[in-house]
């Protein structure tokens, strides 16, 4: 899984509609996830990608230091936590992770801010309204084809993947990504919901 970073309130909260109020919005998401997978496959090894720079940034606001609290969830559910600071290091865990030729990836989930081309693993951290660090869909080509199992489980719970991402996905990776026409909303006690009428999955 790969969770992406929050945003600055200090920028946000002038907005008429704010994004992430609360700073686990998306670590939060996670951990649900992870609580279902861990429900039916115990000891399956779970690896979260979590974007550090975000949530540095983020703990001056709340005043607290957030990383031990991300690190209890993998404590809480076995789960190995890897904090990253460019996408290049998470095309490298993904390409070039221990025994990766013989251990396939059989899930691959993102949680986070996103549009129709990019994943942003920051938004409105660094900079207002803007993002730093992203996976474009014109970088997917540098993840090794073969790294997935035949049947893996793939999905973006972000806004507006599903309106190009997931082609391009699939055109890189030969594999098949869930992703929102339109937007979803992260919540408090359950995965993701797409925010508006209309609004679908697709596959």
């Amino acid at each position: 899984m790969i969770i992406g970073g929050v945003s600055l309130m200090e920028w946000e909260k002038f907005k008429a509609n704010p994004h992430d109020n609360w700073w686990a919005n998306f670590v939060r998401a996670g951990r649900i996830r992870t609580q279902q997978i861990r429900a039916v496959a115990p000891d399956l090894p779970v690896t979260w990608l979590v974007y550090r720079p975000s949530y540095i940034a983020r703990a001056k606001q709340e005043k607290r230091d957030l990383i031990p609290f991300i690190d209890s969830v993998g404590q809480a559910f076995n789960c190995k936590i890897i904090y990253f600071d460019k996408t290049s290091e998470v095309l490298d865990y993904l390409n070039r992770a221990p025994h990766r030729a013989t251990l396939k990836v059989s899930g691959f989930e993102f949680f986070g801010h996103s549009n129709k081309a990019c994943w942003m693993f920051d938004y409105s951290s660094l900079m207002d309204s803007a993002s730093k660090c992203w996976l474009h869909e014109k970088e997917l080509k540098q993840i090794n084809r073969g790294i997935f199992t035949r049947d893996a489980f793939i999905k973006s719970w972000g806004c507006h993947s599903g309106e190009m991402f997931v082609k391009s996905w699939n055109k890189a990776t030969g594999t098949r990504m869930w992703g929102a026409i339109g937007k979803t909303q992260f919540m408090t006690d359950e995965l993701p919901l797409l925010a508006k009428e209309g609004a679908r999955w697709l596959r």
